[in-house]
């Protein structure tokens, strides 16, 4: 069984558009080499926050080329796989693999409510048509499917199939996980919200939205919790927390890159159907962000390398 080295601070980055909703690909490098710099130890292009559905596939071959490009070996780039058909996820798949990705992060079919057999056919299949290891994505929030723990134990046959990102905002889940494969499969937090409680739990790591607006934030919460040093990382999450709680709304995505306008990171611009926020839940999220940039924790005093 290969292993993975993937651990620590993922933040599931955001693609840059112009006003026009064109693809700003400069944008989109600007954004990710600025988070390499703060510190990330990996990234996660074209998941949700990625808007992958939003692209064309030839547009998703731009973004994962891009990506390669600006980390140049410095840290993983794992792709998204967020396709209508098993068979699109296969085609994908093999063209991430022949631009070089380092790993995928695969979710079921998409707009379709699929069985237990069909979910796992569609993960057995994909595995298949790539040697790239593969991490499982499982958000029974959004996408109305749960990868239990009994499917994990098949999934657990596939040699590729290596990583879980477990979102289903139950802490419980993580036990569960570990307590049933050990150390089979390489576990990372999917859920902004209770990023330091999974730390604790054993994960290796933290798949982040709100880490693409205040990284080098997100990546001192993980190094006091690997460090074992609780206390300290519970006093930058609670500073945090209100802003990590706009992970798990339906409009994370505009919160997200609207919290990285208005920290100079990026720009706030989706592509319909999603419109940027507005009204009271746009006011709510300037104030959030405004309050967290004036209290930001002095970070220096954690003596983090």
């Amino acid at each position: 069984m290969p292993s993975l080295d993937w651990k620590g601070v993922y933040p599931a980055a955001t693609t840059q558009f112009f006003d026009d909703e064109s693809l700003d690909i400069e944008g989109t490098k600007r954004t990710l080499d600025n988070l390499i710099n703060d510190g990330v130890h990996g990234l996660i292009v074209l998941g949700t926050c990625g808007e992958n559905n939003s692209l064309t596939a030839e547009e998703k071959i731009q973004v994962i080329t891009a990506a390669k490009d600006v980390s140049n070996g410095r840290v993983p780039v794992i792709s998204g796989v967020s396709e209508f058909t098993t068979r699109a996820a296969c085609d994908y798949a093999r063209k991430a693999e022949e631009v070089g990705i380092d790993g995928l992060m695969v979710l079921p079919a998409m707009a379709y409510a699929a069985s237990t057999r069909e979910v796992l056919n569609h993960y057995k299949t994909v595995a298949a048509a790539t040697s790239l290891p593969i991490m499982v994505y499982n958000n029974p929030v959004t996408y109305n499917i749960d990868i239990t723990i009994d499917m994990m134990k098949e999934l657990a046959e596939v040699p590729n199939i290596l990583a879980v990102k477990e979102s289903t905002a139950e802490t419980r889940r993580l036990t569960d996980l570990y307590n049933a494969f050990d150390d089979r499969f390489t576990v990372f937090c999917g859920v902004d919200d209770i990023a330091l409680e999974s730390l604790m739990l054993g994960t290796v790591g933290w798949i982040s939205g709100l880490t693409s607006a205040f990284p080098k934030e997100s990546v001192a919460i993980y190094d006091l919790a690997v460090q074992g040093r609780y206390a300290e990382a519970l006093e930058i999450y609670r500073w945090f927390m209100p802003l990590l709680h706009l992970d798990t709304i339906p409009t994370l995505v505009q919160c997200i890159k609207l919290c990285e306008q208005l920290c100079g990171r990026g720009s706030e611009m989706v592509r319909a159907p999603r419109l940027t926020l507005d009204g009271a839940e746009r006011q709510y999220v300037i104030d959030v962000t405004k309050k967290a940039i004036a209290t930001r924790p002095d970070l220096s005093k954690y003596n983090l390398a």
